[in-house]
């Protein structure tokens, strides 16, 4: 664990609070208050961060990078059992043990509040209970999300579902630009062994459901995690989730916005 080089201890850490949505809402005595408790630590690729059944004496938010949530699965590989990113919290405010550990899927940042004096501030700032409650829903949300992916039979369907997701919760990490011909440009913000563990399968099963969207004329791949989407309906039907919000509305070239 490592603190960020070259930057003034005192005031980065309100610098990286005002960058993530969750806080830009929170009065700034608040603010000031939670400055005063952070401390900003950075973590290089595959750093373990939390155990599965550890009791954390802080509470953390991304403020870059991706971290994974795993379980392990005896005799079996780990599997990714949720994805992390700018602007969520991980650890259990008011006790409790982690039923997963944390890990860095690629470098990432993270704020990290000792868990008394947040829940102290917790209880005397509705604002800031209502930033912890909103962002436990977010991550149900996003578990519903990774149930919904999953249930489809081919690993194919989970693909074209995984994708659509990316546009829609993490455009910024995934580069999402609409391009002049109309598709859309992405790049996966993970490694493959990741996706595929995120997807339930294998690394050789998620190589062929790439090239099958890719002979069906669905997607375009430029690199082994850079790709262009040609047809977003298509992917759509496939995925099962014809009823999803589609993509942002982007002109061309340009990259999305970061949405909740």
């Amino acid at each position: 664990m490592t603190e960020p080089a070259d930057r003034d201890r005192q005031s980065w850490p309100r610098q990286a609070m005002s960058r993530l949505a969750p806080f830009a809402v929170l009065p700034a005595p608040l603010l000031g208050a939670l400055a005063e408790i952070c401390v900003h630590r950075g973590f290089a690729r595959d750093a373990r961060i939390a155990d599965e059944g550890d009791h954390l004496d802080y509470v953390g938010f991304i403020t870059s990078g991706i971290l994974r949530m795993m379980r392990i699965q005896p005799g079996d590989d780990d599997q990714v059992v949720g994805l992390l990113a700018e602007g969520d919290m991980f650890g259990r405010i008011f006790n409790g043990p982690l039923h997963f550990s944390i890990e860095a899927a690629i470098d990432a940042e993270v704020c990290l509040f000792p868990r008394a004096p947040f829940e102290e501030l917790a209880g005397q700032w509705p604002e800031l209970e209502r930033m912890v409650i909103l962002n436990i829903l977010n991550e149900l949300d996003a578990a519903r999300e990774r149930m919904l992916l999953l249930n489809r039979h081919r690993v194919s369907e989970r693909l074209a579902g995984f994708l659509l997701l990316l546009c829609r919760r993490w455009p910024q990490l995934a580069q999402v630009a609409v391009l002049p011909a109309g598709s859309i440009a992405l790049k996966v913000p993970i490694d493959r062994r990741d996706l595929a563990r995120f997807l339930g399968t294998r690394r050789d099963s998620l190589s062929r459901a790439f090239h099958q969207l890719a002979d069906q004329g669905l997607i375009r791949l430029r690199a082994p995690l850079a790709l262009d989407l040609l047809d977003v309906q298509g992917l759509s039907d496939l995925s099962g989730c014809a009823d999803a919000e589609a993509p942002l509305p982007l002109h061309p070239g340009a990259a999305s916005g970061k949405i909740g």
